[in-house]
């Protein structure tokens, strides 16, 4: 279980959830404390690069940007040049679609 895990079950039940992560691994794309909103992935075939999205890689829940996409997988990073690694759409579970002071 981690810091994620409560807004992850809610998004695979459709709701759209707010939060405010910490950390500085995004920083120039979203500042420590932020309120993010995310909603609930309809379509994976609609995720882009560039796209800031709660996942899970490696057990490790993350809100980042997809860097890369290869057919059905996404590779994941922050914005500070770290890879996560590679994901499935069955660990994608939300796109960020607003940020807030």
């Amino acid at each position: 279980m981690g810091w994620a895990t409560n807004y992850i079950s809610r998004l695979k039940a459709g709701e759209t959830v707010a939060f405010r992560p910490r950390g500085n691994s995004m920083v120039g794309k979203i500042k420590s404390g932020q309120l993010c909103t995310v909603e609930p992935i309809q379509d994976h075939s609609t995720l882009k690069i560039g796209d800031i999205v709660l996942c899970r890689v490696h057990g490790c829940e993350y809100l980042h940007l997809i860097k890369a996409i290869q057919g059905g997988r996404f590779q994941i990073g922050n914005n500070r040049g770290r890879i996560n690694g590679w994901v499935g759409s069955n660990s994608v579970f939300g796109k960020c679609i607003k940020i807030e002071a």
